[in-house]
């Protein structure tokens, strides 16, 4: 998994490309702790999201926790394999897709 992070001021941008899964997603769990103090907003590109695993979802579920109480959350560029896990987990009632 490659984390492409651009942060402009106080909205951070994560692209995420690859498979975010129990290997990768404490890599991605690691980079969103690290950024969140004065964050307003995250945005997670996932246009290069090739697969989502339990640990990729609740890394997303965390982070969206986090922002709730700072900010906002949303998932971009989400691919029809990522959106169908999304679907099937219910995900797509607790975070924000566009």
């Amino acid at each position: 998994m490659e984390i492409n992070k651009n942060l402009n001021g106080d909205a951070l941008e994560l692209k995420i490309i690859g498979r975010l899964d129990t290997t990768t997603a404490p890599a991605l769990e690691a980079e969103v702790k690290n950024s969140l103090e004065g964050l307003k907003s995250i945005v997670f590109d996932l246009e290069g999201l090739e697969y989502i695993s339990s640990a990729g979802l609740r890394v997303l579920l965390s982070a969206q926790k986090s922002m709730n109480k700072q900010g906002t959350m949303k998932l971009v560029n989400v691919n029809e394999v990522v959106m169908e896990v999304f679907e099937i987990t219910g995900f797509v009632d607790v975070l924000t897709i566009e």
